[in-house]
């Protein structure tokens, strides 16, 4: 019943080589010229990094969409609505000859393992969780891993269950509740 709500997982292709020019429509590609080829090493650095760039671009577009789709539902009056989007691996445009991602953790440059995080609460998901805006600001610039995003969503939907480890929900500071 939606009465207990929903979530709802998406996985998109994003930003997923060495197609990159494969993962944005005509339509969202600002920046151009832009690499053509599934070979990356072939391609320019200038327009590889354009290729991976438009798809920066696009899913900035499908989480503006997502966002004020999840917007117009608060407003509507659907209670908690909220929106976390992270990215699973950072990508290597040729530095130091690396393509792509892939490199054990130990060894990845920063550019496949340092990875954005949005995240975007309804006021009534605020005001439900006790969440203080201006902490999570505060910490927007802490070390995470995707070990805490789990932990913390299981923390923001009140998921009572043993696998929660508090200690990884990176939200748990900055909630009153």
């Amino acid at each position: 019943s939606s009465a207990r709500g929903v979530v709802l997982v998406m996985h998109q292709m994003g930003s997923h080589g060495p197609a990159y020019f494969k993962r944005t429509p005509a339509d969202h590609k600002p920046f151009q010229p832009e690499c053509q080829s599934n070979t990356l090493s072939d391609c320019p650095r200038d327009q590889l990094v354009n290729a991976y760039d438009n798809t920066i671009a696009y899913t900035d577009h499908f989480l503006d969409l997502a966002l004020q789709w999840l917007k117009d539902r608060s407003e509507r009056g659907a209670n908690d609505t909220g929106l976390i989007y992270v990215s699973d691996h950072g990508e290597s445009l040729s530095e130091n000859g690396l393509y792509l991602h892939g490199v054990p953790y130990a060894l990845a440059p920063s550019q496949q393992t340092r990875v954005p995080m949005v995240a975007w609460l309804s006021p009534a998901m605020q005001a439900r969780e006790g969440i203080s805006l201006d902490c999570l600001r505060q910490r927007a610039h802490h070390a995470m891993s995707h070990d805490h995003f789990f932990h913390t969503v299981l923390g923001l939907m009140d998921v009572q269950t043993s696998a929660h480890e508090p200690s990884l929900d990176a939200w748990l500071p900055c909630r009153s509740s």
